[in-house]
């Protein structure tokens, strides 16, 4: 809509564009012109040596991203053009003189004006850049202002220069009347020596400003050189590591069982291709084009619908009331629209300038996301709440922390296969969730933009509990993945029993971000403290390993205060956590880890094909006799990998029912247009939304810079946390009285 106003036009801009590929000679300065075959995909010219490469997708020679391409040709060929692309990379392509060059290099030129806008207009590689900070925007100084400041010094250095030159000669040539005072006649002299010494620093000042800026410019021009030179063998380095573990995988399954030695990094499902795009969804099934016309189905698009009525409209799955005749409300078990497939998108040519960097400062296009706010992940901490009133329920405490630690690990399980970012909180965001059926209600707020941290607290209905935390989550690109560590500490208490216990979560990781299909994995050891009793339960996440044979699994112990072992627990925190006897779980590990060696040393195998990545719900523990079951999940819906890989539980978290209007205030995130607009389809709406956020979050900070004025948080405030004694956001109550006077416009 923005661009329509602004008369931007792309022509024959869609969500699809069309393939198109053919024969071109291009020119390359070592080996002059060579035949190729060329492809247009998806706003991406690749080349191959052969079209038989083209059509395998093999031994690819070259390939550009289109965004913010554009052509030229030169009016007395007409065969040849070139192509300049947003690094300022120049491309020559001919096409063949034998056949109706004029026609073919128009509908090429065409091809590719069709392909740059829709590459520009989905993934923008300014959105890519990192989120200018306002303290440092209001004390930097462009280039054009010092250019300006410079010349303006120039031209007062030479009338400087000019004018004591003149009285100088004036001084000199008519001297000056008799009875001048001499100390007067001194003082000037003594000022034109002055003046004549400060206009030639003056002079040597701007010569060294130029001389400089020659250099930044030889400098900066040979970083860019370098930066482009790593990013492509990055690139190729981790196409070449992808194919060298799919060849592990061939060589071992064929070894041994692949129970036992099961590759997991770069899984492919169904013996798909290579996918290059660099944010392959895990979703199989996408929303298909010719079924958005059929009946009953929801447009992916309406450019034409404001954000008010896209935020306020009726889901048409699950934001009607519906009540059950004992009175209690039933919630919705779908989205609106289905997921907007990425496999067209690539998150490569963003984040390939960003490794090593902070990512909670990127912007990322919208597409890379999912329709909830970080607010809305942080209640999937509750979804299996059941765990903390059966701990409050018992009366013994290690069966307490068994329960405890059994609700901690399920805190993540939401997370498998959640390849979606959420939606970065704006500073004031919050949300509020009630679940009477399930005995909580919760409060989340967006406390600190730089860094983000966002603090919630959970009550239970009976004033049978109180959980509440607060969460910086760290996000750094490592090439090939994206770790995400979430700093802060999360506290339960048990009123009932008087305990208090407090832990950190695991760090999470998603591979394969340049190739092949995304997974996630946690990792890292959680350590769960009774600060009454002093029983700990440490468990350790543990990482995937050459071969996947660790992958997702969660073994510990839980210690008395003189560090005796009381019992251990192990699992799956995509599955299930059960509680055996140490000595038990210890025999297991022994004769497992020796069976294990047995078969790497046995020879022949069954030649098993690699599996596809297993079902969260699926039992792959083994589990050992005499073991507990604390805890497994439950299996999501039919139609999960159509809605974000979302449970049941998350599906619900953005619901807006009818009697909420009025009543939730106006910084929920429910009402945030560019997640309304994202979660009803229309992709273009939310990206639009979501950009008018992030600049009306800055020029709000902008102005609070200007006027020394500080944020304040309504909800929460700094303080020491009763039980670890580190700082902490706590709530400072007063939210659930619904008096929402002053409430800062952020939407």
């Amino acid at each position: 809509m923005k661009q329509c106003l602004e008369g931007v036009i792309h022509r024959g801009l869609t969500r699809h564009v069309k393939k198109y590929e053919g024969p071109l000679w291009k020119s390359s300065r070592f080996f002059g012109w060579r035949a190729y075959w060329v492809v247009l995909q998806d706003g991406v010219l690749s080349w191959y040596s052969k079209q038989s490469d083209a059509a395998t997708n093999v031994k690819r020679q070259g390939c550009k991203s289109l965004t913010n391409s554009h052509c030229l040709i030169r009016a007395k060929d007409n065969c040849r053009f070139t192509l300049k692309c947003f690094d300022d990379s120049i491309h020559h392509f001919k096409v063949s003189p034998d056949s109706d060059p004029d026609d073919t290099r128009k509908m090429w030129l065409d091809m590719l004006e069709e392909h740059s806008a829709y590459s520009t207009h989905y993934c923008p590689p300014e959105q890519g850049s990192v989120g200018d900070s306002e303290e440092e925007e209001g004390g930097r100084m462009s280039l054009g202002e010092l250019t300006d400041s410079l010349q303006a010094a120039e031209v007062s250095q030479k009338k400087l220069e000019k004018e004591v030159s003149a009285f100088l000669s004036m001084l000199k040539n008519d001297g000056l009347p008799e009875g001048f005072p001499s100390p007067t006649v001194e003082k000037m002299q003594e000022i034109c020596e002055l003046s004549s010494d400060t206009a030639s620093n003056l002079n040597i000042c701007l010569s060294l400003f130029s001389r400089q800026e020659g250099v930044c410019c030889l400098k900066l021009e040979h970083e860019f050189e370098k930066n482009k030179i790593l990013s492509e063998a990055l690139q190729t380095l981790a196409t070449e590591h992808h194919k060298l573990e799919q060849s592990v995988v061939k060589g071992s399954s064929s070894r041994s069982a692949l129970s036992e030695d099961e590759f997991y990094d770069a899984v492919s499902e169904s013996g798909s291709e290579l996918s290059l795009s660099g944010f392959e969804t895990v979703a199989s099934h996408s929303f298909e084009e010719d079924e958005e016309e059929d009946e009953g189905s929801v447009m992916l698009s309406s450019p034409s619908s404001s954000p008010a009525s896209s935020m306020l409209q009726e889901d048409r799955h699950g934001d009607r009331d519906e009540t059950q005749p004992n009175g209690i409300t039933t919630h919705r078990m779908s989205l609106p629209a289905p997921m907007f497939s990425r496999n067209d998108f690539s998150i490569w040519s963003i984040l390939r300038n960003c490794i090593g960097m902070e990512l909670s400062k990127i912007t990322m296009p919208v597409i890379f996301n999912e329709p909830l706010s970080f607010l809305q992940r942080l209640a999937e901490y509750m979804e299996h709440t059941y765990l903390i009133h059966q701990a409050n329920a018992s009366s013994d405490p290690i069966e307490r922390m068994k329960c405890v630690a059994a609700f901690a690990v399920s805190a993540v399980a939401s997370q498998w296969e959640r390849t979606g970012k959420p939606f970065n909180p704006l500073l004031g965001e919050t949300y509020e969730l009630v679940r009477e059926d399930l005995g909580f209600r919760l409060l989340s707020e967006q406390v600190s933009h730089h860094p983000p941290v966002s603090a919630f607290h959970v009550e239970g209905l009976r004033q049978d509990f109180v959980f509440h935390g607060s969460i910086y989550p760290k996000l750094k690109f490592w090439g090939k993945s994206v770790e995400a560590e979430p700093k802060g500490t999360i506290t339960l208490e048990l009123p009932k029993h008087n305990e208090a216990y407090t832990w950190t979560n695991p760090t999470c990781c998603v591979h394969n971000i340049i190739v092949g299909q995304l997974w996630i994995e946690q990792y890292g050891n959680v350590e769960l403290i009774n600060h009454r009793t002093g029983e700990k339960c440490c468990l350790n996440f543990k990482p995937c390993g050459l071969f996947g044979k660790e992958l997702h699994k969660v073994e510990g112990y839980i210690f008395d205060k003189s560090k005796k072992k009381l019992c251990a627990l192990y699992g799956k925190w995509t599955e299930c956590l059960y509680v055996v006897d140490p000595a038990a779980f210890e025999a297991h590990k022994k004769s497992d880890k020796k069976s294990g060696e047995e078969k790497k040393t046995s020879k022949g195998g069954s030649g098993v094909d690699q599996e596809e990545v297993p079902s969260p719900a699926a039992d792959t523990v083994e589990v050992i006799p005499g073991s507990q079951l604390l805890w497994r999940i439950a299996p999501r819906p039919a139609n999960s990998t159509q809605m974000y890989s979302f449970t049941c539980f998350a599906m619900q978290l953005n619901e807006l029912r009818k009697e909420m209007e009025g009543v939730i205030p106006q910084t929920d995130c429910r009402l945030r247009p560019d997640i309304r607009a994202m979660e009803n389809g229309d992709i273009d709406l939310a990206s639009e939304e979501k950009k008018r956020l992030e600049e009306k979050q800055r020029d709000a900070r902008k102005n609070r810079s200007k006027s020394d004025e500080e944020w304040k948080t309504r909800w929460f405030q700094q303080g020491q946390n009763p039980h670890t004694r580190s700082q902490d956001w706590l709530f400072s109550g007063g939210y659930w009285d619904r008096k929402y006077g002053q409430l800062p416009d952020i939407y």
